[in-house]
C-alpha cells in the first residue's frame, strides 16, 4: 500500500492495488500512483502506434526510393505492419482522433531511419509525408518512383 512499494517492488505494488480495488478498499488504494499507471498505460498504446507506422513508412519509403532493391521481407513489413495497425486501431478507437500528430511523429522518426538503411541523403525523401494515412493502409498501395 505504501509508495515506497511502488518504487522497491511495482510487481507487489500492483498486485496489492488490485486486491484493494477488488476488495472496494479505495481509501487504501494507492490512487495517486494507480491514477499515473492508468495514464502511463494510455501513453503506451499511442507509442505502440506510433512505432508501427514509423516501421511501415520506412518501408514505404524505401520501396518509393530504392525500387531496384524491392523484395518480399519489404513486401511483408508493409503487409503486416498494415495488419497490426489496423487491429491496434480497432482495440483502440480513441487513438484515431490523434493520428495527425502521431503520424508527423512517426514520418520524422521514419526520415531518419529512412536516411540509416537507405545510405540516401535526408533531401532525397519529402520533408512532410507525401501520403494520407488512409492511402498508406490501403492494401493496394504501392508507392513508385
Amino acid at each position: 500500500m505504501s509508495t515506497s512499494l511502488y518504487e522497491s517492488d511495482f510487481y507487489a505494488w500492483a498486485n496489492e492495488q488490485a486486491a484493494l480495488l477488488r476488495a472496494g478498499k479505495l481509501s487504501d488504494a494507492d490512487i495517486a500512483n494507480i491514477a499515473e499507471e492508468i495514464e502511463s498505460m494510455g501513453k503506451t498504446e499511442k507509442r505502440e502506434l506510433e512505432n508501427r507506422l514509423t516501421v511501415l513508412l520506412v518501408h514505404l519509403l524505401k520501396w518509393q526510393f530504392q525500387p531496384g532493391l524491392q523484395g518480399n521481407s519489404w513486401r511483408l513489413t508493409i503487409k503486416e505492419q498494415r495488419r497490426r495497425i489496423t487491429r491496434h486501431l480497432q482495440e483502440n478507437p480513441s487513438l484515431k482522433a490523434r493520428l495527425g500528430e502521431v503520424m508527423e511523429a512517426a514520418y520524422g522518426d521514419a526520415l531518419i531511419e529512412a536516411e540509416r538503411e537507405t545510405g540516401l541523403p535526408e533531401v532525397a525523401f519529402p520533408t512532410a509525408c507525401p501520403w494520407p494515412f488512409e492511402q498508406l493502409m490501403d492494401a493496394g498501395f504501392w508507392p513508385e518512383e
